[in-house]
């Protein structure tokens, strides 16, 4: 796909790096993006002190206006009432992003243009915007953050699937879940950055000194320290293995002050994402210790392909996406396993293991990723050419608006209760 507009609702851009990140700047590659910073799936509380730092960001982006990060990609925070479900904010949050938007398009050049969201909640603006095709990007089980209105958000879901022309979502847990409400749902695992990562393997990259300085065996882990990650599951290991040093990667979210009686386990802080190469040389094993709880249960790790880019065996709770790669990592049922499986690891692990299951990650790149959702968006909308429908904007374009009254009567989608935490912290 090139030659397009696209404008894409998504987190913050200045967050740790998702799929979010990584689709949007592939399709930069070869189209004009226009990055819209998140519009708030919650209401902010103002005696957070995270939340008003949040808030802050928020007015210091807006002023910046829209900002150029590569040559055909723009991020820009618009300033909208962080009220997602009431109606008079939204009509209010509707008109300013109709009238910044039409400012942008003709500052950027940009005519005909797509709209991308990967967050459920854009709904509200859908059809209202003048996009000619709608595309929503699933990344997660969005009723089970705990910070959200649960049914709400699931049902603002729904309706997005229903109006959108192409949904795609990055488990088949999550496809299944979907497709009822629109047939146009694709799966879309996630990618990596093979070039990168497999830069663990060469010689000359350097292991940062704040993990150089721990101890051998060093087990590594990387991401948001949320509730998802089992800090059991981390206690129980590091107190039958003191000789096992765990380097625990990122922004702390959850209070760990009961681990501080373990010396062996490591918070090293939040690291750019392009470091995390040199860390991955230095760990024995890449650990993927998540809670099995109902939002895990639909997450693709991209951690996993990372890991495994940098040809690091792989410790991983029993996350059903991660089961599809066992050839290359354990999939632990319980601690003993997980304990287990890092012991055979560490017995079993030789540089040609290494080269082998970096090798064997050199096809998943999100350059192919990419294309093949690229494919379909380009099947859709040549459809819908041919149809006479394209280009209308917000008064015909779209599968799932065109159908939205037959469908208007299809149950939801069963979904689970809720457990998991913030939206804007995905580590997936």
């Amino acid at each position: 796909m090139t030659g397009e507009n696209i404008i894409c609702f998504a987190k913050d851009w200045s967050e740790d790096p998702t799929s979010n990140n990584h689709v949007m700047r592939e399709l930069a590659h070869g189209n004009r993006v226009l990055w819209m910073n998140s519009i708030s799936t919650r209401t902010p509380s103002l005696a957070n002190g995270r939340d008003l730092k949040k808030l802050a960001l928020k007015v210091a982006g807006f002023l910046q206006g829209a900002k150029q990060v590569s040559e055909q990609m723009w991020v820009y925070t618009p300033i909208v009432l962080p009220l997602p479900h009431n109606p008079l904010a939204t009509a209010l949050n509707r008109a300013i992003l109709t009238t910044t938007l039409k400012m942008l398009r003709r500052k950027l050049g940009m005519d005909e243009f797509q709209l991308w969201t990967f967050l459920p909640n854009v709904v509200e603006y859908v059809g209202t915007l003048g996009e000619s095709l709608v595309v929503y990007y699933c990344v997660d089980e969005w009723s089970q953050f705990s910070s959200v209105d649960g049914p709400k958000i699931a049902a603002a879901e729904d309706r997005l699937c229903q109006r959108a022309d192409v949904v795609f979502a990055t488990a088949q847990s999550l496809v299944d879940r979907r497709r009822s409400l629109n047939p146009q749902t694709y799966l879309a695992t996630h990618g990596v950055d093979h070039e990168l990562f497999s830069r663990a393997l060469d010689e000359t990259t350097p292991i940062p000194r704040d993990l150089a300085a721990l101890p051998h065996p060093r087990l590594g882990f990387y991401g948001t320290i949320q509730d998802w990650v089992d800090l059991d599951l981390l206690a129980y290991l590091a107190e039958r293995h003191p000789e096992w040093s765990f380097a625990m990667i990122g922004k702390l979210c959850v209070d760990v002050s009961r681990l501080a009686r373990y010396p062996n386990v490591h918070w090293l802080g939040r690291k750019p994402h392009s470091e995390l190469p040199s860390y991955c040389k230095g760990f024995a094993a890449g650990l993927i210790p998540y809670i099995l709880n109902e939002r895990v249960l639909h997450v693709n790790p991209i951690k996993l392909r990372e890991y495994l880019s940098a040809g690091l065996p792989v410790v991983s709770t029993a996350v059903p996406e991660v089961a599809h790669y066992r050839d290359h990592c354990c999939v632990a049922g319980g601690y003993e396993e997980f304990e287990r499986g890092i012991a055979t690891a560490l017995s079993s692990d030789t540089s040609e293991r290494r080269r082998q299951r970096s090798d064997a990650m050199r096809a998943e790149t999100w350059e192919r990723k990419v294309a093949e959702v690229s494919a379909h968006v380009m099947r859709v909308k040549a459809k819908q050419r041919a149809e006479g429908v394209l280009g209308a904007g917000s008064q015909a374009s779209g599968v799932g608006r065109r159908a939205s009254g037959a469908r208007a009567g299809l149950p939801n989608a069963q979904r689970p209760t809720r457990n998991a935490q913030r939206p804007e912290e995905q580590s997936a």
